[in-house]
């Protein structure tokens, strides 16, 4: 059954939480009774996110590794449940979905992975890791799998003939368009994209980004495109959210985000990127490593790496405000114009 369209965003997330917590085994459990202090391991991996992609437009969510993003693309395609806050979809709480509705939403709303050979399992077939989910849920009949795969994977750019080997007799970007083939097997409307093309030669890096492109214009598919590199994110995205230690701390329409960054990790970010224009350029990067999750710092998380920070920063928690139209930023200088 087609969803009928919508005014609002295809997926929302209002105040995500995702906390990952290790329980005291025993030798710390009686150590904890016996007056030590030992507490459990808390790692704040998600917190207090906004998230809204309307359907048809590509968010490059962009970050150190370490920063969240990752786990935040898992919440959005239900691969792991938020600790609190809510996910919509099409307007709705997942949690209120029925049967049907939960259903589409899983067919709906697919990832793809960094490592193509550790998400591929390698005692299958292409023929199977491509056609096993549509023949589960009777998307095609089961003597039309082999000609669906076939077609597939010709709109991935590879031969069909490829659908008899297995994973390891591929090469590593032939094993990323498998994983997109797989993708779009269950005629999906949004495809989360988990550093889809970092681990590809620059070369083939162009080739998947191109090839993401005319399966959004092909197919109307809408993205969430995680990566760590702006550069990649200015040639893809519609709109940029920069996210660290587990918060979005600036997110705007990409035209105006590369035009007039604002957050200083923003400006630290792109100022990492390199430039034809500036040959004398002298790249500088941030000072220090992203805190541990286990134990972020107060006030903005940013403060101990920000060359800017003043005293403010280390007390209180910048709130995401408005800073232009469609843009938003979380620093307490905005506040001190």
């Amino acid at each position: 059954m087609t969803a009928p369209p919508i005014e609002g965003p295809l997926i929302e997330g209002r105040g995500l939480v995702r906390r990952f917590v290790r329980d005291l085994d025993l030798a710390e459990t009686v150590a904890a009774a016996l007056g030590a202090n030992v507490k459990r391991e808390v790692v704040h991996a998600v917190e207090d996110v906004d998230v809204a992609v309307r359907s048809g437009e590509v968010l490059g969510l962009v970050g150190e590794s370490g920063c969240g993003k990752s786990t935040l693309g898992r919440v959005l395609a239900g691969l792991l449940p938020p600790t609190d806050g809510t996910l919509l979809w099409r307007g709705k709480d997942v949690r209120d979905l029925t049967k049907a509705e939960a259903m589409e939403m899983r067919l709906s709303v697919q990832m793809i992975f960094q490592d193509p050979m550790s998400s591929l399992n390698p005692r299958k077939r292409i023929l199977d890791l491509v056609g096993e989910a549509p023949r589960v849920h009777g998307l095609v009949r089961a003597n039309e799998i082999d000609d669906h795969v076939a077609a597939l994977l010709e709109t991935v750019g590879l031969d069909p003939a490829y659908r008899k080997r297995y994973p390891h007799q591929v090469s590593g970007g032939q094993r990323q368009r498998i994983g997109i083939a797989r993708a779009l097997a269950v005629r999906p409307k949004l495809l989360i994209c988990d550093e889809s093309v970092s681990a590809l030669d620059v070369s083939i890096q162009a080739q998947v980004i191109n090839l993401f492109m005319d399966l959004r214009r092909d197919f109307d598919l809408t993205y969430v495109f995680i990566s760590h590199d702006l550069a990649v994110v200015r040639h893809i995205a519609d709109r940029v959210a920069i996210m660290y230690l587990g918060r979005i701390v600036e997110a705007a329409p990409a035209p105006a985000f590369f035009a007039a960054p604002n957050h200083p990790y923003t400006t630290a970010l792109l100022s990492e990127l390199p430039s034809v224009k500036q040959r004398r350029r002298t790249f500088a990067p941030i000072r220090g490593e992203i805190p541990s999750p286990l134990d972020p710092p107060p006030g903005c998380a940013f403060h101990p790496r920000c060359p800017r920070a003043f005293d403010r920063c280390p007390r209180d928690l910048p709130a995401l405000r408005p800073i232009a139209p469609a843009h938003v930023s979380a620093c307490h200088l905005n506040q001190t114009h």
